[in-house]
């Protein structure tokens, strides 16, 4: 490559590269029962923090939870699915941002049950401690903690 061509090859890319970074981030596909409010109150805290959402209303969520891959004692009251993971429950989207970044070979995060003041289940001043769960073939594993 000459100078000429080497130098277009560069102007080309730093056009480019602006144009690369705003590529549209996944969408957040969230199914729910129509009578679940915290589910809702997820799915803003899920938009307030950037995230683009799309809620799915069904009666049944037990093909969705199959679908997810989830292990008796690890559901909740809401399934999504991003980038394909599944997110189960009140998941923090700081721990949903760096699940996507980091890409573990995974089926997805889950916070079993419904924990006081998780994002949607938010109860006054009442903070219960509680863990995000990794879940995938090889078992389960703390993803992060949230005191």
């Amino acid at each position: 490559m000459n100078r000429r061509e080497f130098g277009l090859t560069a102007l080309s890319l730093a056009l480019a590269g602006p144009a690369l970074s705003q590529t549209a981030a996944p969408t957040l596909q969230v199914t729910k029962t129509p009578t679940c409010g915290c589910c809702e109150k997820w799915a803003d805290h899920m938009r307030d923090n950037g995230f683009d959402v799309v809620t799915h209303e069904v009666h049944n969520l037990q093909p969705i939870k199959q679908k997810a891959q989830l292990r008796p004692g690890l559901g909740s009251c809401h399934t999504a699915f991003i980038d394909g993971y599944a997110i189960e429950g009140h998941v923090p989207a700081e721990d949903v941002r760096r699940l996507l970044e980091q890409k573990p070979d995974a089926h997805g995060l889950t916070v079993p049950a419904m924990p006081v003041g998780s994002p949607g289940m938010e109860m006054g001043g009442r903070q219960d401690d509680y863990q995000v769960l990794l879940y995938g073939e090889d078992g389960v594993q703390v993803f992060a903690e949230h005191p």
